[in-house]
């Protein structure tokens, strides 16, 4: 090749490499920037979990969290405690106040995607948590408020885990593992623990859900056998201490007088007594756009040959509901 040429490709190298934002040296910035502070509000979630559940955190705790060498979390500790973020005291690692509140942050936006994800995205649950924590490092406050707005403010995510407000107040977490609960009687699934996800994925497969109503059968050394009057459901004492349970609302007290509402035959009136905790996200804001609120009255009007959707009047308005939308309304004919 000629000087010229050779000239040429030496330039286009220098730029490939070196131009801002769109260099390779620059992209290589940007990655190292992104993995760095995604190291960070992994550890921010780390202690404020430690904290949460009455433990302390530790550079040997962190290094187990993070799967990163000891070396390396000594360096995140002493970058994380000149950015203010944590205090190290003895063995001992705890957050400041800026700390926790960016703590909340990254919980925040990784249970409102969860939220997102199982209401509107219709993403299997086993999957949600993986995808989730790759998304929550992205968004801004004012991109949470609004994707907390658009799902209607929920409260706990699918897991039944509390979702952190925009000023960091977060609800007290509901019931006690299954294995813990001595009452007899009813009880309602709170929360499922998606770690391990071995467990979680037996707990899947069993089909249980959260907000389910079940009652304790048998307990022994082997096995804990459940029932929801229809099903029997089988688990092992280890599985079964990622179920958490609590007693029942005075809605579910309600809702064991009711019906669902796609269960009303042509005609037949009946009020609404509670919506299902599945519902949530926009089928939730949508149904209470439509009214459909405790108290009131709903009947099936107007046939449909093929069955589904079905129109129902509420309010002196017609409104269509597929079976499945029908069927999280329980409702008491009048």
């Amino acid at each position: 090749m000629t000087t010229t040429v050779w000239l040429i490709l030496a330039i286009i190298l220098l730029i490939a490499i070196f131009v801002p934002r769109v260099g390779l040296l620059a992209i290589y910035k940007t990655y190292r920037t992104t993995q760095e502070r995604e190291q960070v509000e992994d550890a921010l979630k780390h202690l404020l979990d430690r904290e949460q559940h009455g433990r302390q955190a530790s550079p040997e705790s962190l290094t187990g969290a993070l799967s990163l060498q000891r070396g390396q979390v000594i360096r995140l500790i002493e970058d994380m405690e000149t950015q203010g973020l944590l205090e190290s005291r003895g063995v001992n690692l705890f957050l400041t106040t800026e700390g926790e509140r960016w703590a909340m942050h990254v919980v925040r936006a990784h249970r409102l995607w969860e939220r997102y994800l199982t209401d509107e995205a219709r993403m299997p649950l086993e999957k949600v948590h993986g995808e989730s924590e790759r998304r929550e490092h992205s968004l801004t406050d004012a991109q949470l408020d609004d994707l907390d707005a658009a799902l209607g403010h929920p409260t706990r995510d699918p897991h039944g885990d509390p979702i952190p407000t925009r000023g960091g107040t977060l609800l007290k977490e509901e019931g006690m593992p299954l294995t813990a609960w001595q009452s007899e009687g009813p009880v309602r699934i709170v929360h499922l623990e998606d770690e391990p996800a071995l467990a979680f994925e037996q707990i899947l497969a069993a089909g249980l859900r959260l907000g389910q109503t079940i009652r304790i059968l048998d307990r022994n050394p082997q096995r804990y056998l459940l029932t929801d009057g229809e099903t029997e459901y089988r688990l092992a004492p280890a599985v079964a201490a990622n179920v958490s349970v609590a007693a029942l609302p005075e809605s579910e007290i309600a809702r064991a007088s009711s019906i669902p509402l796609a269960e009303l035959t042509y005609n037949q009136k009946a009020e609404i007594v509670v919506l299902d905790e599945a519902v949530q996200g926009f089928t939730r804001r949508r149904f209470l756009d439509l009214g459909l609120t405790p108290g009131t009255v709903i009947y099936p009007e107007l046939k449909n040959f093929f069955g589904d959707p079905r129109a129902y009047r509420v309010r002196g308005t017609l409104i269509a509901l597929r079976k499945d939308q029908a069927a999280q309304i329980w409702v008491k004919p009048v």
